[in-house]
């Protein structure tokens, strides 16, 4: 029995061997594991509704991991705007930090844009501190939200 598969042309070509999907299948499977056994999976995951609670010094620890992961993205994101606005709108190291974590926090820009290519750039930052800002949040209470959620099913 010979493997078919449909390609992009919406032509139908035949497979060189059969077992060409099975080998495949085979390697996201392998390739799932290798990703089971990384650390970075093991400290992102949390338990699931049927284990036990999480000890609280446990808990604290996992706490002060997602703190770093939240810090780590807005140092990204202060880097990302100190060096746009540096380049998009040749303002000093100081003065693009100061624009950088003024949009970052939504307080608003400090600096007024002279070119076009800044304002472009100052507009995109501010929508994307937004979501940095969002998402910085939500990594940090992830673990308080999955505790008490948690909590509430202890009994279940």
């Amino acid at each position: 029995m010979r493997c078919w598969l449909l390609t992009a042309s919406s032509s139908w070509e035949k497979l060189e061997h059969e077992n060409d999907i099975e080998e495949w299948i085979t390697d996201i499977n392998r390739m799932k594991e290798d990703f089971r056994k990384l650390r970075l999976y093991k400290m992102v995951r949390f338990e699931s509704k049927n284990k036990a609670l999480l000890p609280f010094r446990q808990f604290l620890i996992r706490l002060m991991r997602y703190l770093l992961y939240s810090l780590v993205l807005i140092m990204i994101s202060v880097m990302i705007g100190t060096a746009g606005y540096r380049y998009y709108a040749d303002l000093s190291w100081i003065d693009a930090f100061y624009n950088a974590c003024m949009i970052l926090t939504g307080m608003g820009p400090v600096s007024v844009m002279q070119t076009d290519a800044a304002k472009v750039f100052s507009s995109f930052y501010a929508l994307f501190s937004g979501i940095a800002f969002l998402s910085t949040v939500a990594i940090f209470f992830a673990p308080i939200a999955h505790r008490f959620l948690h909590m509430l099913h202890i009994d279940d």
